[in-house]
């Protein structure tokens, strides 16, 4: 029987999932998919943005998030601006919205935002007429992450419905973390976070996942194993007494895969510490869809730009903590 056509993408802005309905999440997977094939052509571009400008404002490092935007953006024949935080003007202390604003009154027509504090790109949302795409906001959410790792699995295992998913790692400070689960659970998969008690807080079970600091225990149920690095940029203190202890017990050494299911799919966000959260042999080895990821994101950030680009409802987004007013978020 073929599938109903999902409702039509209307949104102006990509802020996270947990806002977004399960066919508004199916349909940019859909996008991505027929995007997906623009990268096998001889000719790996299409008109389809062609004479619209994106910005990459990104105060916070990134290799491939960076990138993957850009390259996105130039697929589609658009114009691409990087925002370099340590020449522009808020290191004189401009604001977040008066340098957004500068840069929107140039003919800007997306921004793509990175930025240490939950809800910066909801702020702008707020105060831009451009389209605005969360690139991650401190420890609130990554969408766009979470949207290439959910086409990751859907591309793997063909379905959402009755997987589980095992979110491993630094719970706590990971907004793709956030992400994954707001998406996965929307669309039918069960979620467990595991880690140690310091990085996976109970207070997580009340977002419907279940909580577990016992990753044996967990891998054998699973079909999908997210391994996620520690955030040592958003921690105050190292969490756990060593790397070392950390490995033992929440590693994924070659040793401890063999209590998964053998057809079990194991991915990570990146950036790898290989030999803390994933073993080489396990990173590189043939139940790893890591790079799959990183292609996959491709497709996703073309979709979403141009989703984002044809949208033009634009819902008010909800006040985060952390940001209260637009000075803070300079």
């Amino acid at each position: 029987m073929k599938e109903a056509p999902r409702a039509a993408w209307t949104r102006r802005d990509l802020l996270g999932l947990r806002e977004l309905s399960a066919e508004e999440i199916l349909s940019i997977l859909d996008a991505a998919q027929g995007f997906a094939d623009i990268s096998t052509r001889s000719i790996r571009k299409v008109p389809t943005l062609r004479g619209r400008v994106v910005v990459n404002l990104f105060f916070e490092p990134s290799t491939r998030t960076r990138l993957s935007f850009s390259l996105a953006a130039q697929r589609l024949s658009a114009d691409v601006l990087d925002f370099t935080t340590g020449s522009s003007s808020t290191v004189k202390g401009e604001t977040l919205i008066d340098t957004a604003k500068n840069i929107e009154a140039m003919g800007v027509d997306v921004f793509v935002v990175r930025h240490s504090a939950p809800g910066a790109a909801a702020i702008l949302s707020r105060n831009l007429e451009a389209a605005v795409v969360n690139a991650g906001d401190g420890a609130h959410e990554h969408p766009t992450q979470a949207l290439l790792d959910l086409y990751t699995i859907r591309q793997k295992l063909g379905r959402f419905e009755g997987l589980h998913v095992a979110i491993v790692g630094d719970i706590g400070h990971s907004r793709v973390a956030r992400s994954n689960i707001w998406g996965l659970l929307k669309l039918g998969a069960k979620v467990t976070v595991v880690g140690p008690p310091t990085l996976v807080p109970g207070r997580f079970a009340e977002l419907g996942v279940e909580v577990s600091h016992d990753l044996d225990a967990v891998l054998p149920q699973v079909d999908v194993l997210n391994m996620l690095r520690i955030q040592r940029e958003r921690q105050g203190t190292l969490n756990f007494p060593s790397s070392e202890e950390y490995t033992r017990l929440f590693g994924l050494t070659g040793e401890r895969l063999k209590r998964a299911k053998p057809e079990v799919i194991v991915m990570h966000p990146g950036p790898i510490n290989r030999g803390v959260e994933i073993a080489p042999e396990v990173a590189d080895g043939p139940n790893s869809v890591i790079l799959d990821q990183v292609a996959a994101g491709l497709a996703v950030r073309m979709a979403v730009l141009f989703l984002v680009s044809t949208g033009t409802r634009r819902d008010p987004p909800a006040q985060l903590p952390g940001v209260t007013s637009p000075g803070e978020a300079s």
